[in-house]
């Protein structure tokens, strides 16, 4: 199991990282070239600037059984596709019940936006102190949950040879 996280403006990169570190989980953070990071636990892949490099390229190395933090409704459904776990910046978990509502919301909101130039969307509100909380117990809850399936799926493999 490895930990995959969007980084590019992530909020939850240094929570990431030390609950990773806990269990001892390798960890990728990945950003482009606008937002180059530094990690003494992580390893850092920097990719081109082009739009959405950085969601391929995670999509690309990420596999079944892995963890992807990101905010994008679209990487987490491709994670998702990929038998990889996903979990918003919020603590929200990306799930194959609940991923087809959200990208349908994303797109419907999309459109609002763009039939009508007087909604000023304000952008998201001041992450507090609380939502840091909820994002690392439901990021350790996930992990947890990741190692057992990750356990289990080995031991169904044993069984079957």
């Amino acid at each position: 199991m490895q930990i995959f996280v969007d980084a590019d403006a992530c909020p939850v990169v240094d929570i990431v990282e030390t609950i990773a570190e806990k269990y001892n989980i390798p960890t990728t953070l990945l950003c482009d070239t606008n937002h180059v990071l530094y990690s003494d636990y992580s390893e850092v892949i920097v990719v081109g600037a082009g739009a959405d490099a950085v969601d391929y390229k995670l999509i690309s190395i990420c596999n079944k059984g892995d963890i992807v933090v990101s905010q994008d409704y679209g990487v987490a459904a491709m994670a998702l596709g990929k038998g990889a776990y996903a979990i918003h910046q919020s603590g929200k978990w990306y799930t194959n019940e609940n991923i087809d509502q959200m990208l349908m919301e994303r797109h419907l909101n999309k459109k609002a936006r763009r039939s009508c130039h007087k909604h000023h969307m304000k952008g998201p509100r001041k992450r507090t102190e609380d939502d840091d909380l909820r994002f690392a117990q439901s990021f350790e809850k996930l992990i947890r949950m990741a190692k057992a399936n990750e356990g289990s799926s080995k031991e169904n493999d044993e069984q079957r040879k």
